[in-house]
């Protein structure tokens, strides 16, 4: 520390309380760099959880030591970072989509080579995209590792889950390793991001065959509360509902909760997702109630929402709904 902070400190432990004011110790600002684009790659190890049961502690967490320090061994040598490790999962960056690619399918490789214990494999999930970001001590924050995290959430055990804009990013020899796999609704985007695997394996015999795949229709959902219609569509992909006025359809029944439920769309479909404490209760044209306590359902075809408690009970603040599609 040099003498002139050593003497403003010192200053303010004997002044008494005063608003004191440091120039020149940068330090304590976060640091910060533009924002910028960086393929951003996460790697969980999969199956986790069992592995202390059957190593004990000590012997679980060296192994999972072990295979987060091959991850970013794997990294570096294509140019990648470790920007942080959560539990038993890595995030690690790269300046290029390639790099991600590469060093993915090489962690995987690697960990299929590597066992802590007799008769034990580990495996990584591992999930990428290549976006927009932003570095903050060291850290990195924004698109690219919001979408990378989703990619994760789909990977399964041993698979390398990409996003379609970061696989069209990728040189031609690797876009060859790339199949599409879906098409997904991701939170805060406008549009659906389609989904791709990385196909890391030597072997085509190791790949799950992929049937055909339909072309999702364009899904609509229609709302109504008395005499207020709500329509929920590509443009609108969400609505939430209970009995805080911040909510986009307000019930005014007092067993609903002030944030009971919501509504969202995943690609062709609709999910109600019941977060409430008395249940929602959901009742498909034709066909017995169902209630929902924190739970969630595909909705279907044609009927009604009711909050807290059974439609029959009181059917004043129930909620209609309609499943429609472009051709309707």
């Amino acid at each position: 520390m040099s003498a002139t902070h050593a003497d403003a400190i010192a200053t303010a432990a004997t002044s008494g309380p005063r608003l004191l004011i440091l120039t020149g110790l940068s330090a304590l600002a976060p640091m910060t760099t533009p924002d910028h684009n960086l393929a951003v790659l996460f790697a969980d190890i999969a199956g986790s959880t069992r592995l202390y049961e059957q190593l004990g502690d000590t012997a679980a967490l060296a192994a999972i030591s072990q295979c987060l320090a091959m991850a970013e061994s794997s990294a570096r040598g294509y140019g990648g970072r470790l920007v942080k490790t959560i539990g038993d999962e890595a995030m690690l960056a790269f300046g290029h989509a390639d790099h991600a690619a590469e060093a993915s399918a090489e962690i995987q490789r690697r960990m299929t080579e590597w066992s802590p214990a007799e008769n034990l494999r580990l495996a990584f999930r591992m999930g990428f995209h290549f976006g927009a970001a932003i570095d903050v001590s060291g850290d990195v924050f924004g698109d690219s590792v919001n979408v990378a995290a989703r990619m994760v959430g789909l990977a399964k055990r041993g698979q390398v889950i990409l996003s379609s804009p970061t696989a069209e990013l990728l040189s031609p020899a690797l876009r060859g390793r790339v199949r599409e796999l879906d098409v997904l609704t991701v939170k805060g985007k406008e549009r659906d991001i389609g989904i791709c695997e990385l196909l890391w394996q030597d072997s085509s015999a190791e790949l799950t065959a992929m049937a055909p795949r339909a072309e999702a229709r364009a899904a609509r959902l229609e709302l109504r509360q008395g005499a207020h219609v709500h329509e929920l569509n590509a443009n609108s992909p969400s609505l939430t509902l209970g009995r805080d006025a911040g909510n986009d359809v307000v019930v005014a029944d007092p067993l609903a909760s002030r944030l009971h439920a919501r509504i969202e769309r995943r690609r062709d479909k609709f999910v109600l997702i019941d977060q409430s404490s008395n249940g929602t209760f959901v009742t498909i044209e034709g066909e017995q109630e169902i209630q929902l306590r924190r739970e969630e359902m595909i909705l279907r075809r044609r009927g009604h929402i009711s909050f807290g408690h059974r439609h029959g009970l009181d059917p004043v603040e129930a909620l209609a709904f309609a499943c429609l599609d472009d051709e309707s």
